[in-house]
């Protein structure tokens, strides 16, 4: 089955109002390809972006989001929020977020199925830590991560949600999981959902690879039959480098 690939750029702790405005005019002026583009910059630069893309292709969404509905949680941004600035996603699980700011797989189903009620497309975020790889427990790790993160979520919800596999030993290391080793953990993943869903969920199941996707090694992770995007951190801090990684999505799409 062929899935619109999804190439989203995620700008983690990064620029300034400028810099981001600049950066997303550039990326909007690129013509409309076959694959979709979403990018995610910073909470306080939300709604300028949103204003220099609109009309465009490009799609804006964030990087995290609180899972209760807006009251008093100081310092969080709920997904009503998101919404109200323009958002049409939200990365939820990021590795960053599960391993520096500890969150667990129930509190990232919280989120996922906030998302999904007020609308937002969800980008789960899985995978493993080098000592889990080197185990051999990858699969075990992917497995846990899904069952809780998608914990009460049907199959009539899976249409708004995306999974981002990123092997946390190769985020920002400059360190690539290799074609055939995202086409297996991809592979892996696809079947979980035939398993605890049904095939046709599965197969329009989009899974991103993150994990040091550059210009140079984009086209032939992408080109794998399990591959369905890219989930893409400094490499889409620069329209040169972010702009080679969705013709590259265009290209595989074809």
């Amino acid at each position: 089955m062929k899935r619109r690939p999804l190439i989203a750029g995620n700008w983690k702790m990064n620029g300034s109002s400028a810099f981001a405005v600049s950066l997303a005019k550039e990326l909007a002026a690129e013509p409309a390809g076959a694959a979709e583009v979403l990018i995610c910059p910073p909470f306080p630069y939300l709604p300028a972006v949103v204003a220099a893309v609109q009309g465009s292709h490009v799609r804006v969404g964030g990087q995290n989001a609180w899972h209760e509905p807006p009251g008093a949680f100081t310092g969080e941004v709920s997904m009503d929020m998101l919404v109200d600035v323009g958002c049409k996603a939200v990365i939820l699980g990021h590795s960053e977020r599960r391993h520096i700011l500890n969150e667990n797989d129930a509190l990232i189903n919280s989120k996922v199925r906030a998302a999904r009620a007020a609308g937002l497309q969800a980008i789960l975020c899985v995978g493993e830590l080098l000592e889990e790889r080197d185990a051999g427990t990858t699969n075990a790790v992917l497995d846990t991560q899904m069952t809780g993160g998608l914990a009460g979520v049907d199959a009539a919800l899976l249409d708004g949600i995306v999974i981002a596999y990123e092997p946390v030993w190769a985020i920002g290391t400059g360190r690539t999981a290799s074609p055939a080793q995202a086409q297996e953990a991809h592979a892996h993943l696809r079947n979980w959902l035939r398993t605890r869903y049904n095939p046709a969920a599965a197969d329009g199941m989009r899974i991103l690879y993150g994990g040091s996707v550059k210009a140079d090694n984009a086209l032939e992770l992408l080109q794998q039959p399990d591959v369905d995007g890219a989930l893409v951190g400094g490499a889409s801090l620069k329209a040169a480098s972010f702009l080679p990684i969705i013709r590259a999505g265009n290209q595989a799409a074809k």
